[in-house]
């Protein structure tokens, strides 16, 4: 079952020109449209399936600056500012709370790779505290584990993902940009080396720039223009309860990880546990991501499911040239792991008495949009003028969506970058040089 999203209107006429077209209706797309059209930029947004309709909402809904990787600290810390300041400039609430974060393990590395991160949160201003034995036990119980230690990221907190990418839509549609959903685009009008408009299943756009923020689909359009873009996605399942007793705002563990939600509900995973589904993609792109696999190889499980055969990783997306294969996948909604789901609720009632009774509302799977590194891509693309790409967020994306967008309309509008953009360039990952993984 698919999460449950904020419905979002429809413009019902494709404008004839724009300044930028955005491709995704995600929270990378729609941050990207609003900041824009702050600017006074004529945006068009296109979402192929409805706005927030794949990992937008499928997150946990973290916002971050904790364990984060140092190349994407600037961009965190710019992220944090503008989810302050987002509901007030707006006039709705997208659930951003500075809560806190806890963690907890009974891992000895863990707890160590936690401490060696200190420097890394002196250097940038992150308040972020070790947690000892008996502090740890204080917050979340040790029914299951005897833990080690933890930590608590004082700072860092939550937002809705049923709300955060449509209020930033309706955002944007008030400073003037028109939002067209079930409307997937199809290519690209590229002339004399430049892009000049856009064909969508609804009719072509005059543009003078393109911002493809496409998520898990990003790669599988650019290449039916020529361009590279190394892109996995890894399978993912979460939940939603039914509203409960409070616990604790946003809690981690081995056994779960928990983000109370707005209505008093939870949202809950098992952190690390995904699938590498086996797919042409996957097969092109194995030498450039074969670091990453080794690096997490006992945290993801190898499979084979339907993404070989339909989805954008596919070998229709890998092989075929039909310009309608976006409009075949409306929204990415495989099923979630049964025994995922079975595991966390076990885990979760065993550790909280007072959740003995806890209810699942719905649960479903995702697909996660890496890179090679971790670290999203958020770029020009050479040798295509005024075409730009914001995707591969590895998992980051939802916390990171609002700075995202705001260095996104850096590049697209010329202005100075509000962080540096070096370790964000596409060429990184195409141009031979040695792959440093990033944190998941």
């Amino acid at each position: 079952m698919s999460p449950v999203v904020r419905s979002v209107a429809s413009d019902e006429a494709l404008p004839k020109a724009v300044d930028v077209v955005v491709i995704g209706g995600g929270i990378v797309g729609t941050a990207s449209a609003y900041f824009l059209a702050k600017r006074g930029f004529s945006v068009a947004l296109l979402e192929k399936g409805h706005v927030g309709c794949e990992q937008s909402s499928r997150t946990w809904g973290w916002c971050r600056q904790q364990n984060r990787d140092p190349r994407e600290m600037p961009l965190s810390l710019l992220s944090m500012r503008l989810w302050d300041d987002l509901a007030t400039d707006i006039g709705q609430d997208l659930g951003f709370r500075r809560t806190g974060l806890i963690y907890t393990t009974d891992d000895a590395a863990m707890l160590a790779g936690w401490e060696a991160w200190r420097p890394v949160a002196r250097e940038f201003g992150v308040e972020t505290y070790m947690l000892n034995e008996a502090q740890a036990a204080e917050r979340i119980p040790e029914t299951r584990r005897k833990w080690l230690g933890g930590l608590h990221s004082v700072a860092d907190g939550k937002a809705e993902p049923a709300l955060a990418a449509p209020v930033l839509a309706e955002g944007a549609r008030t400073l003037g940009t028109t939002i067209h959903q079930g409307c997937a685009a199809r290519s690209l009008d590229i002339t004399n080396g430049r892009v000049t408009g856009i064909d969508t299943e609804e009719g072509y756009i005059r543009a003078d720039a393109i911002l493809c923020a496409a998520g898990a689909w990003a790669s599988t359009f650019l290449r039916r223009h020529g361009i590279t873009f190394p892109q996995a996605s890894v399978r993912q399942t979460a939940l939603r309860t039914k509203p409960a007793a409070n616990v604790g705002e946003v809690l981690y563990c081995p056994d779960f990880a928990m983000t109370r939600r707005l209505d008093g509900s939870y949202t809950m995973a098992i952190s690390g546990r995904a699938t590498l589904e086996v797919t042409p993609q996957g097969i092109r792109f194995a030498r450039e991501f074969m670091p990453q696999f080794v690096q997490r190889l006992k945290a993801v499980q190898l499979g084979l499911g339907r993404s070989f055969i339909e989805g954008p990783e596919s070998l229709g997306a890998i092989f075929g040239n039909d310009p309608a294969i976006f409009e075949h996948h409306r929204i990415l909604d495989p099923a979630p792991n049964r025994g995922l789901i079975d595991a966390v609720m076990e885990n979760v009632r065993s550790t909280f008495p007072e959740l003995a009774g806890l209810q699942i509302d719905h649960s479903w799977g995702a697909y996660v949009d890496c890179t090679p590194d971790a670290v999203p891509v958020i770029s020009g693309i050479n040798p295509v003028g005024g075409l730009y790409l914001a995707a591969g967020c590895s998992g980051h994306g939802f916390g990171l969506g609002p700075g995202i967008g705001y260095l996104a309309a850096d590049l697209i509008t010329n202005a100075t970058p509000s962080v540096d953009p070096a370790h964000f360039q596409l060429t990184r990952l195409i141009n031979g040089s040695k792959i440093k993984v990033g944190s998941l």
